[in-house]
């Protein structure tokens, strides 16, 4: 055996958080010949799982959980669940934990994101977040005894508890602070017919609205309004879970993401961060961004194992997807339509089916499927080539999107 492969052999690599950006990496390691030890530590005690099905299946008590399929003990991955890292010292190469040291040869931060909670309420017996197994399994009590729920916030996450709260047989309020749903996602024009989405599930969405309080039996509003409440789920968003690295040398940006570059890597040597707590630099759409969806904790640890066993790595720029099933909808997204100047309908947005293109100097960028996954395969296809889209094919919704190249 040469002494390059004994060192390898030898070389650790440790990796915080395990979600699916931190199975991920493991997984992604072993793929790409990684012989040396890896060990994937979670904060949760559960054995890891995937998390969309919690608003969905787990919540609605169709499956008892959405643990990954991955054979950790084949694969020579050591798990240390229910442990919390609380700091890097990158001198000594250790991360440390309440049961002592861990040393590592190659770090990987992949603690995700954390729910925004509201002030003063949090710790409040009958408020509710929906991030965790534990949070699936408490809110689906909630469901069981088809209870009165009002919903804080309505983004995707509110849009997706609601929808099954109202399958459950809940009543269900929705209370947005902004003029209108997914203020902070998509523009006006789009989201307004998503609006009426709610009304039509049963569900009752009060825009302009802000929490004052949360009392028994009740929250109250900033205008005095009372609605009644047996319990209370906030979904206003995520932060990067990245509080930890105060300290360590490892900058993050004004969000409080990790800032890694285009492979990935930190600020410090032999470290790296992936998935919902870190931004890259995007060369397709000349800014930073910062990704809180599944496919980029799925893509982005083949970046991170590839530059840690040594390969040839490409610049990460992904285009970003994510999905949402809410309202009998289902919802696709690819891209991104911050720089686009030119926005297109294919479809009557009143129907059960409708897509929307954003072009930037009629370049594809984005594309927005509402029942419509053909435009969505099709236009995600298309931003990846960086295809120019003739806008009057584009517009017509019996043209297929690749068929409107132009």
């Amino acid at each position: 055996m040469s002494e390059q492969q004994t060192h390898a052999e030898q070389r650790h690599v440790v990796v915080v958080g395990a979600g699916m950006a931190g199975v991920q990496t493991a997984v992604a390691l072993r793929e790409q010949g990684f012989p040396g030890r890896i060990t994937l530590i979670g904060a949760e005690p559960h054995q890891p799982y995937d998390r969309p099905p919690l608003s969905k299946a787990v919540l609605l008590g169709k499956a008892e959980g959405s643990a990954f399929e991955v054979d950790f003990e084949g694969l020579g991955v050591e798990l240390r669940l229910g442990e919390r890292v609380t700091g890097v010292r990158a001198r000594e190469h250790e991360v440390d934990t309440a049961s002592g040291p861990v040393r590592y040869d190659a770090l990987v931060i992949a603690s995700g994101a954390e729910p925004i909670t509201l002030p003063g309420i949090e710790h409040l017996p009958d408020v509710h977040l929906l991030r965790t197994l534990d949070d699936a399994g408490r809110l689906r009590a909630v469901l069981g005894a088809q209870r009165r729920v009002v919903v804080v916030g309505a983004g995707w996450i509110g849009a997706e508890f609601a929808t099954a709260a109202r399958e459950a047989g809940c009543a269900v309020t929705v209370v947005e602070a902004a003029e209108r749903p997914l203020a902070g996602a998509l523009p006006a024009e789009v989201t307004e017919p998503m609006a009426g989405w709610y009304a039509e599930s049963g569900a009752e969405l009060l825009t302009h609205a802000r929490v004052a309080a949360v009392e028994p039996g009740a929250v109250v509003l900033a205008d005095g309004r009372r609605l009644p409440a047996d319990a209370v789920v906030v979904g206003i968003g995520a932060r990067p879970t990245t509080g930890w690295l105060a300290g360590t040398g490892i900058e993050c940006g004004p969000e409080g993401a990790v800032t890694a570059d285009d492979r990935l890597r930190t600020s410090l040597p032999d470290v790296y961060a992936v998935g919902d707590c870190a931004s890259f630099p995007s060369g397709r759409y000349g800014e930073r961004l910062l990704i809180h969806h599944w496919d980029n904790a799925l893509q982005g640890p083949r970046t991170v194992a590839a530059d840690i066993v040594g390969e040839a790595v490409l610049p990460y720029d992904p285009v970003p997807y994510f999905w949402s099933e809410q309202f009998g909808r289902f919802v696709q997204y690819a891209g991104h339509h911050g720089g686009a100047d030119r926005l297109l309908w294919r479809g009557d947005p009143a129907g059960a089916a409708w897509s929307v293109c954003w072009l930037r100097e009629g370049v594809l960028v984005a594309l927005l499927a509402v029942g419509r996954p053909r435009d969505l395969a099709q236009g995600r296809k298309l931003i990846e080539a960086g295809a120019a889209l003739d806008p009057v094919r584009a517009a017509d919704p019996s043209v297929p999107l690749k068929a409107a190249v132009g």
